[in-house]
């Protein structure tokens, strides 16, 4: 997986499990906050939380897959607008529309137009990739949901080792929770070049405000 995919999934998966450990109580107490947790209400939580982290690592990796598809049909339009130039003065702008916006700010028109000279020479024979659903497909859906469990895991294990008291479950899972949202943060910082502490501070702090704005409506 592309880095930025692992470590966006990775904090959709922690998201979503702040999401629902905020917020459970409020489906389980929603009659009457101030009565007492139900018998088994701790497995429950645990249950639902462990599902909806599995439900959404396969839907990030179909949808990362969808994108991927969406991406080469992309690909595949250009390079037929490319190929059916009846001129190369005419595919040269077809290359130019599609690449300008991004290499205007950092070369010359000259360089520019170097570079697309190359790029014509390139594809104007070549063939496209397939369009449909690929085996990198299947592998980065798979690795989302591993990513998206395996960061989660952290946050669950409370919820099992301590199922006989959820409360005390809910806060333990939540302190684990933030901890790896700084530490992705962290990660982050390193992957792109920015502040490490700062950004690990930002997503945790975001961590904070969820549970700021859940606990006092009962989560």
């Amino acid at each position: 997986m592309d880095p930025i995919d692992a470590l966006t999934a990775a904090i959709y998966s922690i998201f979503v499990v702040l999401t629902l450990t905020l917020t459970f109580t409020i489906i389980e107490r929603s009659a009457d906050l101030d009565q007492p947790i139900s018998e088994g209400f701790g497995l429950e939580l645990f249950l639902t939380v462990l599902g909806a982290t599995v439900a959404w690592g396969v839907i990030d990796g179909l949808m990362l897959a969808l994108l991927s598809m969406l991406e080469r049909g992309e690909q595949h339009r250009f390079l037929h607008l490319l190929q059916a130039a009846e001129a190369d003065t005419d595919a040269l702008e077809v290359i130019a529309d599609e690449f300008d916006p991004m290499l205007e700010p950092i070369a010359g028109e000259t360089k520019r137009q170097q570079l697309y000279a190359d790029v014509l020479e390139h594809l104007h024979d070549s063939q496209p990739r397939p369009i449909g659903f690929q085996r990198e497909d299947l592998v980065e859906t798979a690795g989302a949901t591993l990513v998206a469990i395996i960061v989660a895991l952290p946050s669950l294990a409370p919820l099992w080792f301590l199922r006989d008291y959820p409360l005390t479950a809910l806060r333990v899972s939540n302190v684990v929770s933030f901890a790896i949202m700084f530490a992705l943060g962290y990660h982050w910082g390193v992957h792109t070049g920015g502040s490490r502490w700062k950004t690990g501070l930002l997503l945790c702090l975001a961590g904070v405000v969820i549970m700021a704005i859940a606990i006092p409506f009962g989560g």
